[in-house]
């Protein structure tokens, strides 16, 4: 078990800030294009809500697994 003064792991930092950062640029194109739905009008409604969620999933998966790893000592 950790304790709460360990310090964050560089992966969950790197995680997190790509998801914010690519939910951010992501709601923004969606902005940009909402006068041409053609982009996702091949999904059914009730489909793109989780489609559209994996793109941030995705992106911290990636930048978690290309990370270093932040080395520990033994408690």
């Amino acid at each position: 078990m950790a304790s709460p003064s360990a310090p964050i792991e560089k992966k969950v930092k790197a995680g997190s800030a790509v998801a914010y950062l690519v939910s951010l640029a992501g709601l923004a194109i969606l902005g940009a294009v909402t006068d041409d739905p053609s982009l996702i009008s091949s999904m059914p409604d009730a489909l793109e809500p989780f489609v559209l969620a994996l793109v941030p999933a995705a992106a911290a998966w990636i930048a978690g697994w290309a990370a270093p790893h932040t080395p520990r000592s033994d408690v």
